[in-house]
């Protein structure tokens, strides 16, 4: 577990409950007016179309003024009780349906109300994603800041995903050659680890027995994500860049960091787009020569999310006929209409999870965005607009009894306050699921979205003492990792260079190693 702050490093926005106070960026949104000018003529269309822009320039941010939802009282959920009960639904046999919970039908009767089967699965994924945060390197004072702390063989264990029933293949790192706000861990030391690259995620394969559960051998990617500020998206609205042959364009930020690479550096002489398409061509090529059934789903949170649909177009490019899907939560939007238009020609599907109160989903483009196709009579088809891709899942902060009423822009971006709420949605305008099974104590990780009546404290999740130890003297110092959790890129290439050469030689199980 990473040393956290009282802000989580993911999203440097103050947290408030004072229903009057709202970021100035935002309030600019919601004070712009269309002026109208008695002198000029305009057209209906025109004018529409004026309304309209004007209309979504009103940024919604939920605020204690709002109307709540009916919220059932603390006392009547018996907290008590959930305290006793394990924090894992059981796994169900999905085999059969399997191609439907991903997407295979864009979802048709599973999302509202929810399958108990799809709602699984999605908390499995964005597990995957969230343990791309607890296993960061944070602290400033470590010089292995910015890389995971635990190898790739012990990092489900040591987060409690050891019977996630996946192995965990390679890691992804990632750097960028263009400037970006505070996306980058950085140690305060000159000697450190790598002062170019960060460790971005993961690569990982279901096992036998999971994959016998699921109805076909599943790799997945998990993306992290990174610093949110409001910085960030004020810097994307109109810089979209080309990928591929055609017209689509994507945001160019997220492109620099999963393409940039350097030979100067340890762990970015690949980009992360070569590493993490090197290891799924590896997985994929395995199991379909063995006549297996092969998915590839992609998860990931905020930036991870924008990163993993970077990862599927380049793989649906790549592997013809192979079912990818995306997951993602709290993502913002990537690329233009026909970015969005080739990944549904590749049949790539995609579930987007937002929530109605987070402002990254709404951005770019929070202005100039899909809305405007319904004037393409007008203006034509816009290839600098922002756009969204796939289905979305939308969450309501207000449908929890458990989770506090004020504004809380760090608390509603957090990705645990997203899986609690997938964890408890049964269908529109229902309820929450008083038998929700994932442990509330997880939302106030690194945030106050609790209500105080359940005393979880606010930004728990940290390392005793702040990673401090005694030595043998009595004194309090930093301890040295374990040479085994050192990062070292010449260990992990040794390992998949041995892993490729048992392959070859079909000397039995990938995870020998």
């Amino acid at each position: 577990m990473a040393t956290k702050n009282a802000i989580h490093p993911h999203f440097n926005l103050p947290a408030t409950t004072d229903k009057n106070q709202l970021p100035i960026k935002i309030l600019a949104y919601q004070d712009f007016k269309t002026a109208k000018n008695p002198h000029n003529k305009t057209s209906n269309k025109a004018t529409k179309l004026a309304e309209t822009l004007s209309s979504m320039l009103q940024l919604h941010i939920e605020t204690q003024i709002q109307k709540s939802v009916n919220r059932p009282k603390l006392k009547a959920l018996n907290i008590e009780e959930k305290h006793n009960h394990p924090a894992m639904s059981p796994k169900e046999d999905i085999s059969q349906k399997w191609r439907e919970i991903q997407g295979s039908r864009d979802w048709d009767d599973f999302l509202d109300p929810l399958h108990p089967w799809l709602r699984r699965e999605i908390i499995k994924y964005g597990e995957f994603a969230q343990a791309t945060y607890d296993a960061l390197d944070f602290d400033s004072f470590s010089e292995y800041c910015g890389s995971c702390m635990y190898n790739r063989h012990k990092l489900f264990d040591k987060l409690g995903l050891g019977k996630s029933g996946f192995n965990v293949t390679r890691y992804i790192y990632a750097m960028s050659h263009i400037d970006l706000p505070q996306w980058l861990e950085k140690s305060r030391f000159v000697d450190t680890w790598s002062k170019d690259s960060n460790w971005m995620g993961f690569v990982a394969i279901s096992d036998d027995q999971e994959s016998q559960r699921i109805g076909r051998r599943d790799v997945v990617v998990a993306w992290r994500g990174t610093v949110a500020p409001s910085e960030w998206y004020d810097n994307m609205q109109q810089k979209l860049e080309p990928i591929g042959q055609g017209q689509a364009k994507v945001e160019h930020g997220f492109l620099s960091i999963y393409t940039s690479k350097c030979d100067k550096t340890r762990y970015n002489k690949d980009s992360a787009s070569e590493q993490v398409m090197k290891e799924v061509k590896r997985l994929v090529n395995f199991y379909q020569e063995r006549s297996e059934q092969v998915s590839l789903t992609i998860t990931g949170h905020s930036l991870g999310g924008a990163l993993g649909l970077l990862n599927a177009y380049e793989a649906a490019k790549n592997f013809t006929g192979l079912s990818i899907s995306v997951m993602s939560f709290a993502s913002p939007r990537v690329g233009n209409i026909a970015f969005r238009d080739e990944l549904y020609q590749m049949g790539v599907k995609t579930l987007r999870v937002t929530m109605k109160q987070d402002i990254v989903p709404k951005m770019p483009g929070i202005v100039l965005n899909e809305s405007l196709q319904r004037f393409d009579d007008i203006t034509g088809t816009l290839d600098w607009v922002y756009t969204h891709v796939g289905v979305e899942l939308k969450l309501d902060v207000r449908s929890s009894p458990y989770l506090k009423k004020g504004l809380n822009l760090v608390g509603f971006h957090m990705l645990e306050t997203y899986l609690h709420l997938v964890d408890g949605f049964h269908g529109t305008g229902s309820d929450f699921r008083v038998n929700s099974k994932r442990d509330l104590a997880l939302v106030n990780k690194d945030c106050d979205m609790l209500v105080d009546e359940l005393r979880i404290p606010p930004n728990w999740y940290q390392l005793a003492n702040k990673g401090l130890v005694r030595n043998h003297h009595g004194r309090w110092v930093k301890p040295t990792r374990d040479p085994e959790d050192v990062p070292s890129p010449s260990v992990e290439s040794s390992q998949n260079s041995a892993l490729e050469v048992q392959e070859s030689y079909g000397l039995g199980s990938l995870f020998g190693f």
